[in-house]
């Protein structure tokens, strides 16, 4: 196993958290032997979750560089469906997803559910956009249920 990988697997939560709460990465590398990474999360909250993912692995992290900005303009934006659906009593807990490079169904559902085999999950809740759960489009907004 290689150095990079080494830190990805020693930080996983808080990898997993940057890609759940939309957090965008404009760096992940090794530097200097650190994990170093980059990017702008869409809210202080969304940050403070990142660092304490971070703490959790390694209250020290002297293995890791992070410098995570914020920028508002990352944050979700209610759909008009999305805020109908909210207004008629949906459960707070369905999420959205926006596909990105190399993403599948079943690297979502590991993400969301920590089991790839859940990608049916997301399929079925995105019938009216998906007709093949093989085909996704970067970019899709996927329903996320809980």
């Amino acid at each position: 196993m290689d150095r990079l990988d080494e830190l990805k697997n020693k930080y996983r939560s808080a990898l997993d958290a940057i890609q759940r709460l939309g957090v965008r990465l404009t760096h992940l590398h090794v530097q200097d032997n650190k994990l170093f990474i980059q990017g702008a999360a869409p809210s202080q909250d969304a940050k403070n979750e990142v660092w304490n993912q971070i703490k959790a692995a390694d209250p020290a992290y002297s293995d890791l560089t992070c410098d995570l900005t914020i920028d508002p303009s990352l944050a979700p934006q209610k759909t008009q469906a999305a805020a109908a659906s909210a207004s008629a009593g949906a459960s707070a807990s369905t999420r959205t997803y926006t596909v990105k490079p190399g993403d599948t169904l079943s690297k979502i559902a590991e993400q969301f559910y920590g089991k790839a085999t859940d990608y049916n999950r997301i399929f079925e809740a995105n019938r009216d956009k998906l007709s093949d759960p093989n085909k996704i489009q970067v970019g899709q907004e996927l329903v996320i249920p809980s």
